[in-house]
């Protein structure tokens, strides 16, 4: 590295208050990369790094799934595509409206920016609430981070580009609008964040656990070869959607047995984890969070029969 590009770093980590993010790109199949987040919750110390992300060559130019939580992150990210390839970056998918996934698009070039209609419409409605909560969370990691709604939309269904078959898949169980990206020409699975695995799943806007249970099932009949969950570890085999399928089962039947049984909120957060959850990153935070948001749902099915 020439003294001069030394200088340059130190020059730009100094301008943005000494914060960079080490972001580190893993091969998964040839012309796949993914870039792999922390399972922890958001804090000032990683800077909201717990989202993994990712980019396909296409021989037409690059596909990039994600852009991470900060125009900060989406310039390392940007930078960090760049010195691994010499195509240009032509399509970057946003998968959900979430901001772990969504506020580095600001660091792209606009007209590249895709997202499903629903997902833009939710950002459009959220994202500055969002905004204000992510600097309160990472602090001044998130400097000159602007909400950043894709202008294009991406559909359903088959997309080719050069080399690769891409397969995009619209689902709600996560937030209402999820995008799913299956590379069919590797079989990698980019299942943002429909799938969790070794960490607790988000569940406030949810439409359903069960709803979200059967499109788990879904993805499980796909033709994946790797699975690359929107947070946690990648995995090669179907251990993502089993344990998935058996956290939303548990997470309902808790919810629904408790409000038949008249418990208070506070009452099943303070539920036992059963020991095979144990493993899981964030369990009884994430357990919290559901009660506050969903319980409520139960209890009216209660009282209304339905």
């Amino acid at each position: 590295m020439s003294a001069i590009f030394t200088l340059l770093l130190f020059a730009t980590a100094a301008a943005a208050g000494g914060k960079t993010y080490d972001l580190k790109a893993t091969p998964v199949a040839n012309g796949v990369w993914v870039v792999e987040g922390s399972t922890a919750n958001f804090s000032k110390t990683n800077g909201g790094n717990i989202v993994n992300t990712g980019f396909i060559e296409t021989g037409e130019g690059v596909v990039v799934i994600d852009t991470g939580p900060s125009k900060r992150y989406g310039q390392a990210f940007r930078e960090l595509i760049e010195r691994h390839t010499n195509e240009p970056i032509v399509k970057v998918l946003v998968t959900h409206h979430h901001p772990d996934h969504a506020f580095g698009s600001q660091a792209f070039d606009p007209n590249t920016l895709y997202m499903l209609d629903e997902s833009a419409r939710l950002l459009e409605r959220d994202g500055e609430a969002f905004s204000d909560n992510m600097y309160r969370m990472i602090g001044d990691w998130m400097r000159g981070t602007e909400v950043t709604v894709p202008q294009h939309r991406v559909q359903p269904g088959e997309f080719q580009l050069g080399k690769r078959t891409l397969r995009f898949i619209a689902m709600k169980g996560h937030t209402g609008a999820d995008l799913v990206v299956l590379d069919e020409t590797s079989g990698v699975l980019f299942a943002s964040d429909m799938v969790f695995f070794n960490r607790a799943l988000t569940t406030p806007q949810t439409p359903g656990l069960m709803e979200w249970r059967s499109e788990i099932q879904q993805l499980a009949e796909l033709p994946f070869s790797i699975v690359v969950p929107g947070h946690g570890p990648i995995v090669k085999d179907n251990s993502a959607f089993l344990q998935m399928t058996d956290y939303l089962t548990w997470l309902d039947e808790i919810m629904a047995s408790s409000a038949a049984r008249g418990l208070s909120a506070a009452e099943v957060i303070s539920t036992v984890i059963p020991d095979r959850f144990a493993e899981i990153e964030g369990a009884r935070y994430e357990l919290t969070r559901s009660v506050t948001h969903l319980y409520s749902d139960y209890e009216n099915r209660v009282l209304t029969g339905n």
